[in-house]
């Protein structure tokens, strides 16, 4: 009996990944998204292997080297060098880990937040509704970025901090989808059967409710690990992310503004390798929300 309900199982599961990958491939973009995201995250993990030259070191005889198919470049510095003579290359392929890094941390921080304080408000309600929600609204009330540059200003410039900073911000709309698709829920047949079966209301919200709510938070949290990235490199740019000599693509950003006509290649290639990664992940959601909402497959 047990084999047979096992094996039931691994089929319903075979089933609902087939499923998903079905409609999730009839993005042709988010495909696309999904290879050169693969593709970055195989970087990150190689990039002591990849790399060239060391991220850090200055060769004193190669300053503001232009990339190899130019004039005056060399091919031992295929992207060529920086104002220091760091190799770009290399820092770029190092910015990779950091970029994909925040991106986790962040999302992680946001999400495993915002589901607690969501499932307590939409399970709950009431006053302990009101006075979350509240909280939110007002988090909310600021712009984005503003209230993050606020925070790392009181917390202190660093990679940390903006990573603190950044996921605080975020956190609100995990709540509210969550506290939302909670609501939807709650009053659903299993979960009053759960309820009269003796249920605790930590089950039933941790192993009735929320299991039922994963789809929009996927989606919400793919999205929001594009937004990590861009507000992590616009921290770096304006000083108050990552501290230089750290590979990180805004603040490479910010320390070749300064040489913008004199080197292009300087600022185009971490501006380039941000917009990317960006533009994968993005496509990446559009596939998830697509696999996901059942308003959106095509029969």
């Amino acid at each position: 009996m047990t084999d047979t309900i096992e094996t039931v199982s691994r089929q319903s599961t075979k089933a609902v990944l087939k499923e998903f990958w079905y409609y999730f491939s009839e993005n042709k973009g988010a495909v696309i998204g999904l290879c050169v995201f693969i593709t970055l995250v195989l970087i990150a993990f190689l990039a002591p292997y990849l790399v060239p030259h060391d991220p850090n070191h200055q060769y004193r005889d190669a300053f503001l080297v232009p990339p190899f198919w130019q004039e005056g470049g060399q091919m031992q510095y295929l992207l060529g060098t920086d104002a220091v003579g760091r190799d770009i290359l290399s820092r770029l392929i190092l910015g990779s880990r950091f970029s994909l890094f925040v991106g986790v941390v962040v999302v992680f921080i946001a999400l495993t937040g915002g589901i607690f304080l969501g499932l307590i408000a939409g399970f709950y309600g009431g006053r302990v509704d009101t006075i979350i929600m509240r909280i939110m609204d007002i988090i909310l009330a600021f712009p984005s970025l503003l209230l993050a540059l606020v925070m790392v200003a009181v917390l202190g410039p660093g990679l940390l901090n903006a990573m603190i900073a950044i996921a605080v911000v975020f956190q609100p709309h995990f709540v509210r989808l969550t506290r939302a698709a909670v609501m939807a829920e709650r009053e659903r047949e299993y979960v009053v059967a759960a309820r009269v079966a003796g249920a605790s209301s930590m089950r039933l919200m941790f192993r009735t409710i929320l299991p039922n709510c994963t789809a929009p938070l996927i989606v919400q949290g793919t999205l929001s690990f594009s937004n990590a990235i861009l507000d992590i490199a616009a921290l770096g740019f304006l000083g108050l992310g990552a501290q230089p000599p750290t590979p990180e693509w805004g603040t490479m950003l910010a320390e070749a503004r300064e040489f913008i006509l004199r080197a292009w290649w300087v600022v185009t290639f971490p501006g380039v390798a941000i917009l990317v990664t960006v533009l994968a992940i993005n496509l990446i959601g559009d596939g998830l929300r697509d696999a996901f909402d059942p308003k959106l497959k095509r029969s």
